[in-house]
């Protein structure tokens, strides 16, 4: 899964897509569908602000991953 969240924490994040884990054990797969959804957030959140954001990606901490990761 993909969220869009607040540094250092999940809480009220916002997921923007999924994909089955086994279709991404390929780096350069799992690297398109990262890129995927960091390019349509940025789009998003440009169109609203009129600012590029700037992504910093870190793994969720281990006490808010749901098991699924």
């Amino acid at each position: 899964m993909a969220y869009y969240a607040m540094p250092l924490t999940m809480s009220g994040a916002i997921e923007l897509g999924r994909i089955q884990m086994a279709l991404v054990q390929n780096l350069d797969r799992k690297r398109a569908f990262m890129d995927l959804m960091k390019s349509a957030i940025a789009e998003f959140l440009e169109g609203m602000t009129g600012e590029a954001p700037d992504f910093k990606t870190q793994p969720a901490p281990e006490h808010e991953r749901s098991g699924r990761a």
